[in-house]
């Protein structure tokens, strides 16, 4: 069976055909601002613009009579990408007479990371430009363990990047200043029993900066101090659990710090420690494709009536009726 996915929560455009062993074909158009941040306007107004043609290119490598199933992401996200995705997926649902799957975005990470590694049962850091959580499963449903209390490590790294005169997507700049930073400025930790907050280190790290401290030094901080308060959580969460896996997923898992700080605490309590491929870490319509075929081989379809966006769609909200 083959799926196609759409996936425009935010400013990564993708589109992509899964079967049940492997991505066939993925396009991505990202949406990137002259300057600033994320418009979720602008965002829309670039996901309607450029949509029609990455579908054509999608039916030029796998004509839609092969494909199976239509998944898109439902939510979470921002309201305006949510609706072009959610439309141009119930069209071609309609004209091309398919099933439809509305699909969670987080789950969709946390899947793809489990299928395109060996993990079973993992303890999941979820981190993205919009959220960070740490999930895990119990019984038939995803649980969040912890969250931030405000904004996402993504966002929090945006805003920084910003700030320092670095642009959009600020996550990857500020990665590299970090691994010149040689001095560690001591930075607000707030970590709230399982929940962690970025807002006030962003404020601090900024002040850091106008003090006159390096942008690499700033940078360093901020990365030590942020990415200490995930693996804390990620820690306590596995030892509450009794769980021996953890899985990086979301586009700031493509951080090799964080990756590195994970795979030492993993190795200190005798864990193993997963990440899927770089090309599957931030928002990609594979996770869409591949978590919508497996929602379908097990029941899901999505009425059309039913397939409106959901900006606030939780994951702890979705069935999980699989292995």
């Amino acid at each position: 069976m083959k799926a196609l996915g759409i996936e425009g929560t935010a400013w990564n455009l993708s589109v992509a055909v899964v079967d049940e062993k492997d991505v066939i074909v993925m396009f991505s158009d990202p949406y990137i601002p002259k300057e600033g941040g994320i418009h979720p306007r602008e965002a829309s107004q670039h996901h309607s613009e450029r949509i029609g043609e990455l579908i054509k290119k999608i039916f030029s490598v796998v004509p839609i009579e092969e494909i199976d199933v239509i998944a898109f992401s439902q939510g979470p996200g921002l309201g305006p990408c949510l609706r072009v995705v959610a439309t141009v997926s119930r069209f071609l649902a309609l004209k091309f007479n398919k099933p439809l799957v509305g699909v969670n975005h987080c789950l969709a990470h946390v899947e793809v990371g489990r299928w395109k590694t060996t993990a079973k049962n993992p303890v999941t850091l979820y981190v993205s430009g919009g959220n960070s959580q740490v999930i895990a499963r119990r019984g038939n449903r995803y649980r969040v363990f912890g969250e931030t209390l405000d904004i996402g490590i993504g966002n929090a790294l945006d805003k920084l990047a910003r700030y320092m005169g670095l642009s959009h997507p600020g996550g990857p700049k500020i990665e590299a200043l970090a691994r010149k930073g040689k001095n560690y400025y001591e930075l607000p930790y707030v970590v709230k029993g399982m929940d962690f907050s970025f807002s006030g280190l962003v404020t601090a790290a900024q002040r850091l900066y106008d003090s006159g401290v390096s942008k690499e030094d700033v940078a360093f901080s901020f990365q030590e101090t942020a990415f200490a308060m995930l693996v804390e959580v990620t820690e306590r969460a596995l030892a509450y659990l009794d769980l021996n896996e953890v899985l990086l997923v979301g586009g700031v898992g493509a951080n090799q710090r964080l990756q590195e700080m994970l795979r030492i605490m993993c190795e200190d309590r005798g864990a193993k420690f997963y990440a899927p491929p770089k090309e599957l870490m931030g928002d990609n319509g594979a996770m869409i494709a591949y978590t919508g075929l497996l929602m379908y081989k097990h029941g899901y379809v999505t009425p059309l009536e039913d397939s409106y966006a959901k900006p606030d769609f939780r994951i702890e909200s979705v069935e999980v009726l699989w292995d």
